[in-house]
């Protein structure tokens, strides 16, 4: 037996529970608003002239999605404009409607990592380890240092930095027994005042005659001297030159395990990565503006719409005595699917036109023009 399955009757009475997902049934003006929407998209559709083969749970359903499709856009667009700032930032946070201060925390982040490469700060902390050099022994077993912590003998390392290099200029300025430098009673000698009392004696020179004997000390031991340098293959270490007497030499080094650890401090759960763990959540219907609103009523008209002709299409034309009728299934869902294009396109340059990027260049814009009309104002004239 044939079950007659009733259409819009013309009114409806919202309950929690009429929506597919649930998100907003306990969301006061949603419930409120549901059945006005209902009636609305009905009246649209031709109700009370011609009859829609719809019932209150299609436009609720419609009305639910649109909510939802609503948030998803806005969501979207506020993750890709704020994206840098939300990397790192704890997942537990909801940033739904909140404005998320720009700040340098992201690129501190990112130069940190560029600082554990240089050496000039960072996640890491760099190890030192040390070995007695000998003279006359250029090659040295790295498994012989002695490390900073006992483990790291069998673990893999990456050297960072190892201090041997030429003694600087500047302690050999003032040494009275080299050519290219420079003492300070010989300093005195130059200037006549050899013999003047007391010993304690002040003697100001330009800063550029320091640095050109500097320069001197430097360029005499890099072309008349070899230089120092070293060389790493697997665990061995050269140095250059050959040592002349005994002491100690340090390198800086890391471990490979800390190195990956520091590296992946950000892939946990805890912290935002990418798009998909933003912390946004949905966007509840009684905080949405009433500009919102409105793009949400005619989002649902067009759902509801394209619902109606997905039913229509299924016949398109009913014999009657004497004639046909021909429905507008087709007809409906190309309307549905050219208004909700329209309307995602809508919303969407809206939401360019507020980006942050699209409101500091307004305001770069403003600022000059303002600094224009500034310019063309005359200068005052003081009358004493």
């Amino acid at each position: 037996m044939a079950t007659t399955i009733p259409i819009w009757p013309g009114s409806s009475s919202f309950a929690s529970g009429d929506t597919q997902f649930g998100f907003f049934d306990t969301d006061t003006e949603f419930r409120l608003h549901a059945d006005k929407v209902a009636s609305w998209c009905a009246t649209r559709l031709g109700y009370p002239l011609n009859d829609v083969e719809l019932q209150d749970l299609h436009f609720y359903a419609c009305f639910e999605e649109s909510v939802l499709e609503y948030s998803n856009q806005i969501n979207q667009y506020a993750i890709r404009d704020n994206m840098f700032q939300l990397q790192g930032t704890a997942t537990g946070s909801n940033f739904t409607g909140k404005p998320v201060n720009p700040t340098l925390n992201r690129l501190v982040q990112v130069a940190k990592n560029y600082g554990t490469e240089a050496g000039s700060g960072g996640y890491l902390t760099y190890k030192t380890a040390s070995i007695a050099v000998t003279a006359g022994n250029q090659v040295y077993d790295i498994n012989d240092f002695s490390f900073e912590t006992a483990s790291d003998v069998s673990a893999s390392i990456e050297i960072k930095k190892i201090f041997h290099d030429t003694p600087p200029a500047i302690v050999r300025y003032f040494d009275p027994f080299i050519g290219t430098g420079l003492g300070s009673q010989q300093m005195l000698e130059n200037f006549g005042w050899g013999g003047y009392s007391p010993g304690v004696s002040f003697l100001m020179m330009p800063v550029y005659a320091d640095l050109l004997r500097l320069q001197a000390i430097e360029f005499n031991d890099m072309i008349r001297k070899s230089s120092f340098s070293f060389e790493v293959h697997g665990n061995r270490l050269r140095i250059f030159p050959i040592p002349t007497y005994d002491y100690n030499l340090y390198i800086n080094y890391v471990t490979v395990e800390d190195k990956a650890a520091a590296t992946n401090q950000y892939t946990n759960k805890s912290v935002v990565g990418d798009f998909s763990n933003a912390p946004y959540e949905l966007h509840q219907y009684s905080n949405i503006n009433p500009a919102g609103q409105q793009w949400i009523f005619k989002y649902t008209l067009a759902l509801a719409k394209e619902v109606l002709g997905n039913i229509r299409s299924k016949y398109s034309s009913i014999p009657i005595p004497g004639s046909e009728v021909t429905l507008n299934g087709a007809d409906l869902v190309s309307q549905a699917q050219t208004e909700k294009e329209l309307l995602i396109t809508q919303l969407r340059e809206n939401l360019d036109a507020v980006s942050r990027q699209t409101q500091l260049a307004k305001m770069t814009e403003e600022a000059d023009n303002v600094q224009s009309q500034l310019n063309k104002v005359p200068m005052a004239i003081y009358v004493g």
